[in-house]
């Protein structure tokens, strides 16, 4: 396989603290053959300074016409690719070196429309390990839908796509559910294509209390269980059966939103009916610990 170029798309609002990190991790990169597609979602701190104290000629700037949440942001960025395969790297994240080497070779069977592989989670946080890897078991590839709707555990800034199954012109990623669109896009797509992965990390995601998912759990809650009501209503994932881990998660964030809303007699109650007994376990200790000190010690949410 030759070296087809790669286009990686980065959104930023205001990301100074990590950026720089960021962009050295895609410089580092030991193949070369990439464009960075840098969508400034109007960032008011020091985002523009910082990207252009990197003279290579494959970054590119582009500034947004107004702000959007970050999946619209995405779906414009996608406008301005040019690359045969895409990547996501967020401004808190780091790759590793061989991430786009080891990748890119799998493409080369041409059924295969996705790359993935593990990453560790860093939180500088955590007293006991701030590094931890992401999945422990063995990585799946080929058709992974029904494995993906039992445990969802793609992480975005570990995917490589093939351009040519995009549709670049329409929406990619769904706006309405921001703060799941990477999950809802992933398992549309594996319903079409084979997924392949490296099984060894290959990307850093950093975690921190400012990220998309951590801002709003009532919001989150909410939208988890409205697409989950969509799939199941659409049955475009087969029958309700199927999809039993989905509800589990969606009730695993109603129970997380409502102790972030205080209403810790009625999250006893759904903790206790709770079907899972794992989460159980950690939304108890959610529920007992306070915020800080949990976050701190045992970072579960």
């Amino acid at each position: 396989m030759n070296k087809p170029l790669v286009s990686i798309i980065m959104n930023c609002f205001n990301g100074e603290k990590y950026l720089k990190e960021a962009l050295e991790s895609i410089l580092n990169q030991t193949y070369e053959n990439w464009e960075l597609i840098f969508w400034d979602n109007l960032s008011t701190d020091n985002s523009k300074k910082i990207f252009q104290n990197f003279k290579d000629k494959r970054f590119k700037y582009f500034l947004a016409k107004e702000h959007t949440v970050l999946y619209e942001a995405r779906n414009l960025a996608l406008k301005e690719v040019n690359g045969e395969f895409i990547a996501f790297l967020d401004t808190d994240d780091i790759w590793l070196k061989n991430k786009l080497s080891e990748q890119i070779k799998l493409f080369a069977n041409k059924n295969v429309g996705l790359v993935y592989g593990n990453y560790y989670r860093y939180n500088s946080k955590n007293l006991f390990k701030k590094k931890k890897l992401a999945r422990k078991l063995k990585l799946p590839s080929g058709k992974i839908t029904a494995i993906l709707l039992k445990t969802y555990f793609i992480g975005m800034l570990t995917v490589i796509l093939r351009k040519e199954y995009l549709n670049t012109q329409i929406n990619v990623f769904s706006v309405k559910f921001d703060m799941l669109s990477d999950m809802d896009f992933i398992l549309r797509f594996s319903k079409n294509y084979e997924f392949d992965c490296v099984q060894k990390p290959v990307a850093i995601s950093r975690q921190h209390q400012n990220q998309l998912q951590n801002k709003n759990l009532k919001n989150q809650a909410a939208q988890m269980n409205e697409w989950y009501e969509n799939i199941k209503l659409s049955r475009e994932f087969g029958e309700e059966k199927k999809l039993i881990n989905i509800k589990n998660r969606c009730n695993f964030f109603k129970i997380l939103s409502l102790i972030n809303e205080q209403e810790y007699l009625k999250s006893l109650k759904e903790i206790i009916l709770h079907p899972n007994y794992i989460e159980k376990i950690k939304l108890f200790l959610i529920l007992v610990f306070p915020k800080a000190i949990f976050n701190r010690i045992l970072n579960l949410r």
